[in-house]
This record gives C-alpha cells, structure tokens and sequence, in this order.
C-alpha cells in the first residue's frame, strides 16, 4: 500500500511543479501591477520559496476578485507541500486553505477542468497522508472529478494526462498492467505539441511530465 501512496504522491507533485512556461507579460507594454505580482509570484515559486510565493498569489486574489488564477495557484501550492506533511494538525489547515482557495476560484470560473483536477489532487494528499481512513471515500470522488474533467475538455492534454496517471495509480495499486493507458500519454504528447493555454497565466505543465511518464513506464 505504501509504494503505492508514494507514487501518487510523486506524480502529482511532479505535475503541479512543473515551471509555468508561458507567463511573461507582453514587453511591448509596461506590465500592470497584476502581471508584475503574477511574475513575481512564479519567480518566488521557481526559486523553492514556495510558501512566499502563496503569500503573493493571496494578495493578488484579494485585489483581483474577478480573476480565478490568482486562488488557484495558491491552493495549488497548498496541496503540493501537503504531499510530503506528515504532521495531521498542519496537514489538516493546509488542506482546509487549499480547500477555501479552490472553492473561491470555483466561484470566478464554473465549470473549470483545471479546477476539478486540483480538487482531485486534493483528495490525494489525503489519500497519501491516511490511505486506510481517507482512501475508500476519496479515491471515489477523485475518480468522479478526473472523469467529468476530461468530459469536459477531451481535448485538454492536462486532463489526459492526469487522468491517465491516476489511471496507472490505480493499476499498480491493484497489481494490474498499466499498458492500456500508454495510448492516452502518447496522445496527450501529441496534443501538448500544439496546445495554447487560453489566456496569460493559464496553466501551460504537463509535456515533460507526459515524456518521463512514457519513458519510465511505457517503453
């Protein structure tokens, strides 16, 4: 059970880390004080001063009310360093942050597959924390959020790939071949080639992790 945990905890730690590629605001023109918090927010973030970059994306989700990237990616931060808390109390008010994060951003933007999948993740960490007490509920409703994000942008390489992971979690959870799910990391590989995220700031991970996946476990 316990290698299992771990290798959820590795690929969603490895997919949610990744660096933002495509976040630099336009140099033609003079950043506003959103783009330039924004930046500084990833700077801090890729410098593994990841709490000081959650600081920054709350503050901007203060100011911009209306803009569901900011709580996201300070709920996303909380989620990640959940992974590897092994303290119940800290846990706990983490997750709950990452919780109030996501619902607020849920609010700015319905029906957002980026959303479900991070709501997901969440209930990974506490799959990954107590996989007896949390895992019969929560794998459930990840499996539910995994399939009605890729409902709802089959296209989407992100919602492939994170489907397809958890998919291949649970085969090896359950001694079984993860074979069937290596056509849908090849896909997403190929939709990555040409995928342009739908706005500045929008989440751009998942290619390299879509390679390392396919290397690892389907050559």
């Amino acid at each position: 059970m316990q290698h299992v945990l771990t290798y959820f905890a590795i690929f969603f730690t490895a997919i949610i880390m990744q660096a933002q590629t495509d976040t630099a605001p336009d140099a033609s023109a003079a950043p506003s004080k959103y783009q330039q918090g924004m930046q500084k927010a990833f700077q801090l973030w890729q410098e593994d001063k990841s709490w000081e970059a959650a600081n920054v994306f709350e503050r901007i989700a203060t100011a911009e009310t209306d803009n569901w990237l900011p709580p996201y990616y300070a709920a996303q931060i909380n989620v990640i360093n959940s992974f590897t808390e092994k303290d119940a109390a800290k846990l706990k008010a983490q997750l709950d942050k990452a919780q109030d994060f996501i619902n607020d951003a849920t609010a700015i933007s319905k029906d957002n597959p980026d959303l479900l999948v991070l709501q997901a993740q969440l209930y990974t960490a506490w799959i990954v924390f107590d996989g007896m007490q949390y895992g019969m509920t929560y794998s459930a409703k990840a499996s539910d959020l995994y399939n009605k994000a890729l409902e709802w942008a089959p296209n989407n390489p992100r919602m492939i790939l994170a489907k397809a992971e958890w998919d291949m979690g649970g085969a090896k959870f359950f001694g079984q071949s993860v074979e069937p799910y290596c056509k849908d990391i090849q896909r997403a590989i190929d939709l990555f080639a040409t995928f342009k995220p739908a706005g500045e700031f929008y989440p751009t991970y998942g290619m390299e992790r879509a390679k390392q996946i396919q290397t690892e476990s389907c050559n």
